[in-house]
């Protein structure tokens, strides 16, 4: 199945932003296919946590996840790509401390590797924490349909690490770029960076400090 289009036309009847009443029978025209196989899409996108759906006797209740938004997101992003749309966002925060797990993950081989041949530098190894400030928050989701680079999941043989999605980034005229892994314990207003340099040493930063951020390749 295509995942992207029956989210892509589940979006556009709504479901984007909240919960929407649909039948199978509504959607027939939508993907030219039977109430059977629609049904079995619709189950198999739950089970991948990409739609949330509560069935009811009139139909189904549906909405996206913030799964399968990112999902829709990185689609978009790939089209930014392909087309050459250069965008840019600011984000401005403060400084935090982070759970200091930045310095164990980056120099692990695996991923210090990949950081030189796709990104160009070996990062310091640490990370810049910023805790993104509230009315930048919509600017921040926006950040999902930025191009990105993608850091490639792994296995040594005793233990599985994940994925990673990499976006450009400049902080007081240093070049670096923000990390998100698939897996994380942060919530989505904290920023992980990482950069050829010890941050909070050349900028002279410490914890509290409001800092800007911009986001997206430098022209």
């Amino acid at each position: 199945m295509d995942q992207i289009k029956y989210l892509k036309t589940l979006a556009l009847l709504g479901c984007d932003q909240k919960p929407v009443k649909i039948s199978v029978k509504e959607l027939e025209h939508d993907f030219k296919a039977s109430d059977k196989t629609i049904s079995r899409n619709l189950k198999f996108l739950e089970e991948k946590e990409l739609i949330a759906r509560e069935i009811t006797p009139s139909g189904q209740m549906i909405q996206i996840s913030p799964l399968g938004m990112k999902a829709l997101s990185r689609e978009f992003a790939d089209y930014k790509k392909i087309f050459h749309v250069r965008e840019q966002l600011e984000l401005e925060g403060v400084v935090a401390s982070g759970l200091g797990e930045g310095q164990y993950y980056i120099s692990i081989d695996g991923y210090a590797s990949q950081f030189k041949e796709k990104l160009g530098f070996t990062p310091f190894p640490g990370t810049l924490n910023v805790k993104v400030k509230d009315y930048c928050l919509e600017n921040r989701k926006r950040m999902n349909e930025l191009p990105f680079i993608k850091i490639d999941g792994f296995s040594d043989g005793q233990r599985t690490y994940g994925a990673s999605d990499c976006y450009s980034a400049e902080i007081g005229g240093i070049q670096c770029y923000i990390i998100v892994p698939e897996r994380t314990h942060y919530q989505g207003d904290l920023l992980e960076i990482i950069a050829p340099v010890k941050m909070r040493e050349e900028l002279k930063l410490k914890d509290g400090d409001e800092i800007k951020v911009t986001v997206g390749e430098v022209c």
